[in-house]
């Protein structure tokens, strides 16, 4: 993968350019395996939730960062994008209140906060 902190600030940026709520980056990687970073946010309705990961895909796209796996939809109130490093989540608020993925990863490195 291309410079990892380039990619997670593109990534960041896409969201933050659809207007996602609350953008979070977690940095994970001394406690998990499974990736280096957590990218968390929040949409206020499933077409601005749908329109956040397009823009994310697009841009990352761009740089040549294809996404490995998709879970999720508009439907389900959450949508996982799996990059491999980096892990991108869209959540309805409400759904992102209930899974609470910052105090799930408390242990990581906020870094990028809002």
């Amino acid at each position: 993968m291309k410079d990892i902190e380039k990619i997670v600030k593109l990534a960041r940026n896409a969201m933050e350019d659809k207007k996602a709520i609350d953008v979070k980056v977690i940095y994970i990687g001394e406690i998990s395996v499974m990736a280096d970073y957590f990218i968390i946010c929040s949409a206020s309705s499933s077409a601005q939730m749908e329109a956040i990961v397009d823009n994310v895909a697009e841009e990352l796209a761009k740089e040549k960062v294809f996404c490995k796996k998709t879970e999720g939809n508009r439907n389900s109130g959450w949508i996982l994008m799996d990059y491999g490093d980096i892990v991108v989540h869209v959540f309805m608020r409400e759904d992102r209140e209930f899974y609470n993925l910052e105090r799930i990863w408390r242990d990581g490195k906020v870094v990028f906060d809002d």
